[in-house]
């Protein structure tokens, strides 16, 4: 598993499929623990992340720790990555171009991991994975498709801007670890929305 992650990420490394390459300092492979149960995906680099070559290190990588910290869940245990590996410039919002070009990596990164959940963070991310809108009226529920289970929560650059989302977020992160603690343990959880695929 270890390899296969490492051979997406040096894939991602040197991925010239679309323009963002051009523009780009690094590229953001998704980092973390090849068995997590948890996934996050988010929208894209940042500045910090496109800086670093690494997933959420900016001020919005800050504020997931600290919801983590506070659901008592350390990062090194999650996997961490976005739908575009490449940050769009002057961090626009990523094109439907940018996004399908891309998605194969995520596709890859899912099949590899295997999560029991796949955590949606903001908008770009629920319109591209399950092609939904208005993160924040579904935010705090839990999808299936496909036999996958999703989660779905605001982007935590969300709370940049507005304080009090941070409690919307950290209250997220909690029920989010209580849901696989239940899965853990064998136990239903509740389904809010199915999609036929």
């Amino acid at each position: 598993m270890e390899q296969e992650l490492e051979s997406i990420k040096q894939n991602v490394i040197n991925c010239t499929k679309c323009d963002l390459c051009k523009t780009r300092t690094n590229s953001v492979p998704g980092k973390g623990n090849s068995q997590a149960e948890v996934m996050f995906v988010g929208e894209a680099p940042g500045r910090n992340e496109d800086k670093s070559g690494e997933p959420f290190v900016g001020i919005a990588g800050q504020k997931l720790s600290i919801a983590l910290d506070e659901a008592g869940v350390s990062r090194e245990s999650v996997y961490i990555t976005n739908i575009v590996k490449c940050r769009p410039p002057q961090n626009r919002v990523p094109n439907t171009d940018e996004r399908n070009t891309c998605q194969e990596y995520l596709k890859q990164e899912i099949s590899i991991i295997k999560p029991k959940i796949i955590c949606v963070l903001g908008n770009t991310a629920f319109s591209s994975i399950l092609g939904g809108s208005e993160i924040t009226k579904f935010r705090g529920k839990i999808v299936r498709r496909d036999n996958q289970l999703y989660f779905l929560t605001i982007h935590p650059a969300a709370t940049i801007y507005n304080q009090g989302l941070i409690d919307v977020l950290k209250n997220d992160i909690v029920k989010l670890f209580e849901n696989i603690r239940e899965l853990k343990n064998g136990k239903e959880i509740k389904i809010d929305i199915e999609y036929d695929s």
